[in-house]
């Protein structure tokens, strides 16, 4: 009872919220607005709505080049030429000229990791291997449908290289469902794919299949790669960079093109050794031809 008289007593105007805010305005009135101090949180919140806007725009802009662009559009290419949308190199593209593949962090079916591709940087080996392949052929596929496509490669390629120890062969299956990227079920979806994997044979050569799971809208932008329902292929050097592509089901020229440039490949790694043998020497071969 006594609580209650002590609050009844307390004057009205006390309680009135705008006398509050008056109070607390007089208080900090006595702070200058030129204070370093608010100067510096009021240039951070301006940061911060610029940051934000910019990644507005950024998401605004890909959605807008994925609607652009759908599964209808890839149907019709694919009706078409049939995933075939362009010749793959007839030659092997210059060192000086590749562009590098772009990292990608992928899984292999007993959960391991590994990122590729597995490059030299000097004398720095980017992986926790210690031998650094020559040549690397990378097959990446994003439906069930391009899998034919990917095996029209990789069969000619395993069969050819399958006893030498320069070369790595990758299948990559992209897997961007946003649930199945996530526990338990991507561990799921991985026990599976050890369970149905099929047997190693004794070849040095393994044709090992992996997953990317996850978003890789950025990653496809990089390669430029469009359409999601044909197979694209890529040689890489052992320094990363692409080397020679194909794309769709393989013909035989092409065929006979990426195994010659494989086979480049292979010896261009020994030229540089024997050229750096030879750096005693006054003068190049091409001089002494000249001379």
């Amino acid at each position: 009872m006594l609580r209650l008289k002590r609050l009844g007593s307390i004057s009205p105007a006390f309680l009135n919220p705008r006398l509050f805010f008056t109070l607390e305005e007089k208080r900090s009135s006595g702070i200058p607005l030129s204070l370093p101090s608010r100067r510096t949180s009021e240039r951070f919140l301006d940061i911060y709505e610029l940051g934000s806007k910019a990644a507005i725009e950024k998401e605004r802009a890909r959605i807008q080049d994925e609607m652009s662009r759908g599964y209808f559009a890839d149907i019709s290419e694919m009706k078409k030429h049939g995933g075939k949308i362009a010749m793959a190199n007839k030659i092997v593209v210059p060192a000086m000229a590749a562009v590098k593949f772009p990292s990608l962090e992928v899984n292999h079916s007993d959960d391991t990791t590994l990122k590729l591709p597995i490059t030299c940087n000097g004398n720095e080996v980017d992986s926790y291997k210690s031998v650094v392949p020559k040549a690397t052929l990378l097959c990446l596929s994003f439906r069930a449908s391009s899998q034919a496509m990917v095996d029209s490669w990789s069969g000619p390629f395993f069969e050819t290289f399958r006893n030498s120890e320069k070369v790595h062969l990758y299948q990559v299956s992209f897997i961007d469902s946003w649930l199945l990227s996530r526990n338990p079920f991507k561990w799921l979806m991985l026990r599976i794919m050890r369970r149905s994997k099929p047997n190693e044979g004794k070849d040095v050569l393994q044709r090992q299949i992996v997953y990317s799971f996850g978003d890789n809208y950025y990653f496809r932008k990089e390669l430029k790669i469009l359409n999601l329902l044909t197979g694209y292929i890529f040689l890489l050097d052992n320094f990363g960079r692409i080397r020679w592509q194909g794309y769709g089901s393989a013909t035989e020229e092409e065929l006979s093109s990426m195994l010659s440039c494989t086979s480049f490949l292979l010896q261009e790694k020994d030229v540089a050794k024997a050229s750096n043998t030879n750096l005693g020497d006054s003068k190049s071969p091409q001089q002494k031809r000249l001379a």
